[in-house]
């Protein structure tokens, strides 16, 4: 009867029907990069779900600063492709920010902490226009973020580290980019300002932000970071921090006799690696 089938039918699109997967904030599928004749990444794969805090992890020189460069479109890939929700990067780069290692910062430029923000504004107010009440509030809303609106008026020279990172991570807000790539963000800033930085990009991820933050300091992984990306030129392992950090992983990252285990079985990498 029609009745029958109708029912046999909702059962069968019950059982078979899927849940829609959300579109990756980035996919990155097949990437190598040669720089000078030098592989400086090989066949690199992964792909993050939006509202993620990542941490891309491993040694000095393993391809983590090239594999921001290649997503942020600075670098041309040699191979692979690239996608920033479901685009091709040349489309979806108005999606991104990046901000940084703190040493391609010109520090003594006269800015202030506002002037920073706003000129993240740039590229949405146009080259030969002036800021708008909009655009002024968008500055206030983003320092207020990262609890710095306080210090809006103080020159970027006297600002600590961790308020310099903060005060940029304001401006990669004010671009309204869903995905933000943070270059070594703790590098030179103590561990009281790495806290109050995690805690800033927690409350940005749970704003359905997606944020990679690249770090060769392996201190409180599991604490900080949803998942993370080990990367020595290829993707050595991808996913939660207890369960990427294998001894053989870190092995492949740091070698065979640059890692030891804490009694809490927390990998700490020697001084001399």
């Amino acid at each position: 009867s029609y009745e029958f089938q109708h029912r046999s039918y909702c059962r069968s699109f019950e059982v078979t029907s899927q849940p829609m997967q959300p579109t990756p904030a980035l996919q990155v599928d097949g990437v190598s990069v040669d720089l000078g004749g030098v592989e400086v990444l090989k066949d690199v794969s992964f792909s993050i779900t939006p509202g993620n805090l990542v941490g891309v992890v491993g040694p000095n020189g393993g391809g983590k600063t090239t594999l921001f460069n290649v997503v942020a479109g600075i670098w041309p890939v040699t191979q692979g492709v690239i996608q920033i929700n479901g685009e091709p990067i040349n489309g979806a780069i108005q999606n991104l920010a990046y901000v940084p290692q703190r040493e391609l910062v010109n520090w003594r430029f006269p800015v202030t902490a506002a002037d920073v923000v706003m000129h993240g504004r740039t590229r949405l107010i146009g080259w030969l226009r002036r800021p708008t009440r909009h655009d002024k509030n968008v500055v206030e809303h983003c320092l207020r973020q990262v609890d710095m609106w306080h210090r809006r008026s103080a020159l970027v020279t006297e600002l600590s580290g961790g308020q310099r990172q903060r005060v940029f991570v304001a401006r990669a807000l004010a671009q309204e980019a869903r995905l933000l790539l943070l270059d070594e963000a703790f590098s030179g800033v103590d561990v009281g300002s790495q806290e109050e930085l995690v805690a800033i990009l927690r409350r940005l991820r749970d704003q359905d932000k997606t944020i990679l933050m690249a770090t060769h300091d392996l201190t409180g992984l599991a604490q900080r970071f949803d998942e993370v990306v080990c990367i020595n030129r290829h993707v050595c392992a991808y996913g939660p921090p207890d369960v990427a950090f294998t001894p053989e992983v870190l092995a492949e990252l740091y070698g065979a006799h640059g890692v030891q285990f804490s009694q809490a079985n927390e990998p700490q990498v020697d001084q001399d690696v």
